[in-house]
């Protein structure tokens, strides 16, 4: 479950972190980096959402099951 938060956070701080990325160069396909590291970073943070979102599920299933097997 730690593992889920961190991937949620990571995108987080990316952003926050505005030294990392508020700069033109190097340019890509004639787009700012400012740009396009941004919109990078919505596919990054789609990723590593759904890679919390499996985490968390896989962790339910394992207790329901667990559950399920203390009860048997």
């Amino acid at each position: 479950m730690i593992v889920a938060g961190i991937c949620l956070a990571i995108p987080f701080v990316a952003m926050l972190w505005v030294d990392s990325y508020s700069r033109l160069t190097p340019a890509f396909i004639g787009i700012p980096f400012f740009y396009w590291y941004q919109m990078l970073w919505v596919l990054i943070s789609t990723l590593l959402t759904v890679v919390a979102y499996t985490i968390v599920r896989r962790h339910e299933r394992l207790a329901r099951a667990r559950k399920a097997g203390e009860r048997a």
